[in-house]
């Protein structure tokens, strides 16, 4: 294969320089309005695919080694494969959890969900010791593989201890193979998918409205209900809150929100990137109506939002969208309550009456047109986001490989990066114990100790002054990829990195300055290490979608 050397150090303080210029030129509203953007390495344009519910050692914890069964897809490493923190054979035989670790193979694709709440979590760690996953997490307690499948008991095989390998997660392995992934990333805290967006999407969980009916612990309230005070969007950012979320409820300013609703104070990356004059946007699958054609905004039924489905490979019917798996409603300055759609498909990425909240298919429209935003989130509609339950590494392996086949066929393919990362563990087993870096002590915490996540000098202070408690982190170790003509090639990186390291990396990418009020982009690492900035790759890997193995497509 052929890599191209780049000389960009010498440019480099000049980019920088430029970049942070008060009124320095920025993009126009024509093409390729990213490639226009001074920025501090070759990367114009950065994808975020962000999936549903895997921990590490769920998909990755036998890589490189496969079992290659008769009838599933053989993956076999190259012999020069970097070796990755995963499950040994005295992990795999021996676990000091009540159950061994059990491979999972491509018929037993669809499982149940774990249990993936805040302390389940931390208990299942066991002040370090990594064995209580069947007590905490399970989807219920002694819930064994065979009624997780939906069959008859199976003593001693607790589906949560399970794991994938490269017969099933093909494509995650190959890319795997050929770009750069990290063995060392982490949720920037316990919980849900709700934090796992949050974090990802502002570095931080806290500086939530708490309703009255919300669990108060001393001055703190760990939100997980209602706001009750009225916010309107496109406002200048909010005052923070004074509560965390440490669960899943919808966001306040989306119509498709049920039940309990909660709104964020202030501010997020998408604030930043609005601030830096950099194009952007949340693409979520189902987030317009089902009859909705990207550039003609009449076809868009504002009435029937919220309402499309998919089969899941089963054959359930699954709801495309989720309100809690779409973090900018949240906030009153990124929100589009109606999901009204984009005015023209040349304004997907600027300001309009969408916001920067789009469909999955305006993404797609975008990048036809030429003009991919700067910064894209990718989320795909439920059946295929990978989350135990109503999706499955089947379906996801589907839209990992249809995007990223498609994203290499397109021009802005020479200067993209595209990182896979993941909201949650879903509950999952996995043998690392999380460095503690963020602090909680409130009656929720059990991992240093009862009531205890670390002790109270790690606690995050407000800019008031005021304990972010319920913020206990770095949660759970879950994959991480770089996909790019500037990856690493079949690299793992062991540096500490979380969810709040690609905010870090937008931030530092574009020049935008960090976050502040207590923001987790202020710690998290970088993911440098999964990039070398000085060459550029010619190669390009096209997989299967249903094997996940390589294939000719020019």
């Amino acid at each position: 294969m052929k890599h191209r050397k780049l000389s960009i150090v010498a440019g480099l303080a000049t980019v920088v320089a430029a970049a942070t210029i008060p009124g320095a030129v920025r993009a126009d509203d024509t093409g390729d309005k990213a490639s226009k953007l001074a920025t501090t390495t070759p990367i114009k344009h950065l994808v975020v695919i962000f999936q549903e519910n895997v921990s590490f050692d769920h998909y990755f914890g036998t890589y490189p080694n496969a079992a290659n069964p008769n009838g599933e897809p053989t993956f076999t490493a190259s012999s020069d494969t970097p070796s990755v923190n995963g499950l040994n054979s005295a992990l795999l035989l021996s676990n000091p959890n009540s159950a061994n670790p059990q491979r999972l193979d491509r018929s037993q694709a669809v499982t149940c969900d774990m249990n993936h709440d805040y302390t389940p979590e931390q208990s299942a760690a066991d002040h370090g010791a990594m064995d209580r996953f069947v007590e905490n997490t399970s989807s219920s307690s002694g819930t064994t593989l065979g009624q997780c499948l939906g069959g008859a008991p199976t003593p001693g095989n607790q589906a949560v201890m399970d794991y994938y390998d490269g017969n099933t997660v093909t494509a995650l392995w190959n890319y795997a193979q050929h770009y750069a992934m990290s063995d060392n990333s982490f949720s920037t805290g316990y919980g849900p998918s709700t934090p796992g967006m949050l974090n990802l999407t502002a570095g931080t969980t806290y500086g939530a409205t708490c309703g009255p009916q919300d669990t108060t612990f001393g001055s703190q309230p760990l939100c997980g209900a209602k706001n009750s005070q009225p916010a309107t969007p496109g406002q200048p950012p909010q005052p923070q809150g004074t509560g965390s979320v440490y669960g899943d409820s919808d966001g306040m300013f989306d119509v498709c929100s049920n039940g309990q609703v909660i709104a964020m104070g202030g501010k997020n990356v998408g604030d930043q990137l609005n601030t830096g004059g950099v194009s952007w946007g949340w693409f979520q699958g189902g987030f317009a109506s089902p009859g909705y054609t990207p550039g003609n905004p009449s076809s868009d039924d504002l009435t029937k939002v919220c309402t499309g489905t998919h089969l899941n490979i089963k054959g359930a019917t699954v709801k495309d969208y989720s309100a809690h798996h779409e973090p900018f409603q949240y906030f009153a300055t990124t929100a589009n309550p109606q999901h009204l759609p984009p005015s023209a498909i040349s304004r997907i990425g600027l300001q309009d009456q969408a916001n920067h909240q789009y469909d999955l298919s305006d993404f797609w429209a975008s990048v036809d047109n030429g003009s991919m935003p700067a910064v894209s989130f990718l989320k795909a509609a439920r059946y295929q986001d990978g989350h135990a339950g109503y999706s499955d590494p089947l379906d996801e392996q589907h839209f990992l490989v249809d995007t990223i086949n498609r994203l290499q066929k397109s021009d802005a393919w020479k200067d993209t990066a595209v990182v896979i990362n993941y909201d949650d563990s879903d509950g999952w087993y996995d043998h690392v114990m999380p460095p503690v870096l963020i602090g909680s002590q409130t009656p929720l915490d059990t991992l240093t100790n009862a009531n205890q996540c670390g002790n109270s000098a790690q606690v995050p202070m407000s800019a008031q002054g005021k304990a972010e408690q319920a913020r206990c982190g770095y949660g759970p170790r879950q994959p991480l990829l770089v996909i790019s003509p500037f990856a690493r090639e079949n690299s793992v990186d062991h540096s500490i990195t979380d969810q709040a390291s690609v905010t870090r990396f937008i931030e530092d990418n574009w020049t935008l300055g960090r976050i502040g009020s207590g923001s987790a982009d202020g710690l998290a690492g970088s993911l440098m290490n999964l990039f070398d900035m000085h060459t550029q790759r010619d190669d390009k890997l096209f997989l299967d979608p249903v094997t996940g193995l390589p294939k000719n497509d020019g």
